[in-house]
């Protein structure tokens, strides 16, 4: 917002360097906590195509969605999924294909980002996205991206890959990083020591 607003800064992508790091977590509590706001409603597009979760995290079924549009198969309409939260709607990643990764850095990908962020200026549309360092799509998405949020495992992930994965991702105007895991030391400010933790039941 304001008189130098980012390009398509409602686009909102959720990563991390490698797998296992907490960002399909991170990204569904992002979605609900916004969702919980007034201003805004939000979609939550599960862009892992490879590994997707976000419908398991939520037990939910499988479902038609974002590879469904890509193909040209299906209408958005036809995908998007009402939750019992009213600002609050899923894109799954849809039925497998072999061509995955080529239809995300594919020309319809471009087009369809494009009428996701202009189409709803008052929705929040976040990618829980591919890992930067295994895959090229994510990479590819990350550039038509507003923000990316690259989630970090305190003490797990390493410093070199870290920087590597941000180094990707150099073409996005707002990157933010979010330290998972981490545990509050007694009588100490930060570390690693027994303390907080999440509580919730998703999985990692």
């Amino acid at each position: 917002k304001g008189p130098a607003a980012v390009r398509h800064g409602n686009l909102i992508m959720v990563t991390s360097a490698l797998p296992g790091e907490g960002k399909s977590f991170t990204a569904i509590n992002l979605a609900l906590s916004i969702a919980a706001e007034l201003d805004h409603t939000v979609m939550l597009v599960d862009a892992d195509v490879a590994r997707p979760s976000v419908l398991r995290k939520l037990s939910l079924p499988p479902a038609p969605g974002l590879l469904d549009l890509l193909e040209g198969k299906a209408a958005m309409q036809d995908v998007l999924l009402r939750t019992n939260i009213e600002k609050f709607t899923l894109l799954p990643s849809g039925q497998p294909h072999p061509k995955a990764t080529e239809l995300l850095a594919s020309d319809a990908m471009r087009q369809l980002l494009d009428d996701m962020a202009t189409r709803y200026p008052d929705r929040i549309i976040i990618f829980d996205s591919p890992p930067l360092l295994l895959t090229t799509e994510s990479r590819v998405l990350a550039s038509h991206m507003g923000q990316v949020v690259m989630v970090v495992h305190a003490g797990k992930t390493l410093q070199a890959d870290v920087q590597h994965a941000l180094a990707t991702i150099e073409v996005c105007p707002i990157r933010l990083m979010l330290l998972n895991q981490a545990r509050a030391s007694i009588g100490a400010g930060y570390g690693y020591g027994h303390g907080y933790g999440y509580g919730y039941g998703y999985g990692y």
